[in-house]
């Protein structure tokens, strides 16, 4: 993270503490409600500039014998820190994300993640966050993130004919 950055304020629409924040869509494989196989992961805006979340660790989510896949937890942090970013300006995309697993999580456990942002610079935005089980002293996994700002319509426009979203939502990706 570099040592020069830019302030932090947070945005004026952005939810305030304690609320649930916006979908990203509502067919995110993340934390949309209409994503039939997703994991509907609801996140909740800090007092500062921080997310949280929890997730339920279903057996549909088993990699090794009866623990979590890697890349459902790597999803999980990328959506967690991914919505951080709403708290400070624009939807931003994720340019690079690193997971440092510490230990194996069981299914059928409760996953409680904490995503911050860490410092912004011109259009990148730096993030952290922890998984944990209980204790946010001993967190399962740890990761880091950064997201670079976007203009959502213009950054998929291209795309929107594919995706699951409704016709009325595609409608209003393509409006000016």
């Amino acid at each position: 993270m570099p040592t020069e950055l830019d302030p932090l304020e947070r945005h004026p629409k952005a939810v305030g503490p304690g609320e649930q924040m916006r979908m990203h869509n509502s067919t995110c494989f993340g934390c949309g409600e209409q994503s039939p196989a997703g994991l509907r992961l609801k996140m909740f805006a800090g007092d500062d500039f921080f997310v949280t979340a929890t997730m339920e660790v279903e057996s549909r989510f088993e990699g090794g014998p009866g623990v979590i896949h890697g890349g459902i937890l790597s999803t999980a942090f990328d959506d967690v820190m991914g919505m951080a970013p709403l708290l400070i300006g624009p939807s931003a995309v994720t340019v690079h994300l690193e997971v440092d697993y510490r230990r194996p999580i069981p299914i059928g456990s409760t996953l409680q993640f904490r995503a911050d942002i860490m410092g912004r610079q011109r259009r990148k935005v730096y993030t952290e966050a922890i998984a944990h089980i209980g204790d946010p002293d001993d967190p399962v996994a740890t990761a880091h993130a950064i997201f670079v700002t976007i203009r959502a319509r213009e950054h998929f426009a291209a795309h929107v004919e594919n995706s699951q979203l409704s016709d009325d939502d595609k409608r209003r990706l393509r409006a000016p």
